[in-house]
């Protein structure tokens, strides 16, 4: 019997929840852990990067399911949002200081079941503060609603575990919808660098470095400004070179000279900090592969599960076995049809 969602969490203390792409299914995997959860006596937390929980998609316009809480739960949302649009009773815990477009975000607990919208912090930092406050609260486990586009926030220093959502609002085409999803989980799991040594040199660097380091057994040399890679790799400095740490962004337009010239990369470790930072194409990717280079992380995502909904908002869908079977195929991780209530 299939695992539920609830119970491959169940090890963790704090939740990332990422799409694919709008109406991908986040805000329906949110309730349905929800409902999981409910009367198991755990305390859960709530916030969200973007806006989540209100009746219509404000860029698309299309419907979406709301958010309704139990009696006891801790929300983090902006103060706009807690006037207008959260009709739970509720206790005022503590303000944040951090500012959204509705407002500062501001904490609270329901002493009441009820519907809530979710507004909250969008930088790392703020999210780490912000899980500190909620465990000072009790929380038991914290939820978050994040974006693919910033993988950054489902990194562990962030969240535990990251569950990403996926299905027939990616793409028509359920090829499409397979690979992709495939392509990103691929990204998101790449292995930690092995390497103890580098990587201990590499943490050493400040967060906002976004230079090039090349490591050999001899030391590290670091690219001047100005000099592509290409270039770098040729010179007497990078002999013996075996190791590329990225600072900034590996993108299509860093790899692609890279790729085409005949620069000595075969056998090369490139290591970035996260996988927020591989900006690549899925055909770059795999030719970063071909040419014989191994990718790393500093530090990866644990992710527990892939949710798919057959069903998209744009009015088609796919045939709920098919998707599943094609799906749990492709990846190496548990696959939850979050429309089948059977779960």
């Amino acid at each position: 019997m299939k695992p539920t969602l609830s119970q491959l969490i169940r090890p963790y203390r704090s939740v990332s929840i990422i799409g694919m792409c709008k109406n991908a299914g986040k805000t329906t995997v949110l309730n349905k852990i929800i409902r999981e959860v409910a009367g198991n006596g755990q305390t859960i937390a709530l916030t969200s990067i973007g806006r989540d929980g209100e009746d219509k998609d404000l860029v698309t316009g299309t419907k979406k399911p709301g958010i309704h809480v139990a009696e006891g739960t801790l929300v983090a949302t902006a103060s706009e949002l807690i006037l207008h649009h959260c009709d739970v009773t509720r206790e005022i815990l503590e303000t944040t200081g951090v500012s959204t477009p509705m407002g500062d975000v501001v904490v609270l607990r329901a002493r009441s079941d009820g519907n809530i919208q979710l507004a909250g912090p969008s930088i790392t930092k703020q999210l780490s503060r912000l899980n500190e406050t909620f465990f000072s609260f009790g929380a038991d486990l914290i939820l978050i609603d994040g974006a693919l586009s910033r993988k950054t926030l489902c990194s562990r220093s962030v969240t535990e575990a990251t569950v990403l959502c996926t299905g027939a609002s990616y793409n028509k085409n359920i090829e499409t919808v397979i690979e992709d999803t495939g392509h990103v989980c691929e990204v998101l799991t790449l292995p930690e660098l092995e390497n103890a040594s580098v990587a201990s040199r590499i943490r050493e660097l400040d967060d906002d470095f976004r230079g090039t380091v090349l490591f050999s057994d001899d030391g590290a040399w670091q690219l001047p400004a100005g000099m592509t890679l290409e270039d770098g790799l040729r010179q007497k400095e990078a002999k013996g070179t075996k190791t590329v740490f990225f600072g900034g962004a590996m993108s299509d337009g860093l790899m692609r000279p890279l790729l085409m010239s005949s620069a000595p990369i075969k056998g090369m470790t490139f290591v970035v900090r996260d996988s927020s930072k591989i900006l690549l194409k899925r055909d770059n990717y795999d030719k970063i592969g071909i040419r014989g280079v191994t990718l790393r992380v500093l530090e990866n995502v644990n992710l527990v599960a892939v949710t798919v909904n057959p069903f998209s908002a744009y009015g088609f869908h796919f045939d709920k076995d098919e998707l599943m079977d094609r799906m749990q195929r492709r990846v190496s991780i548990p696959v939850i049809n979050v429309e089948d209530e059977s779960l």
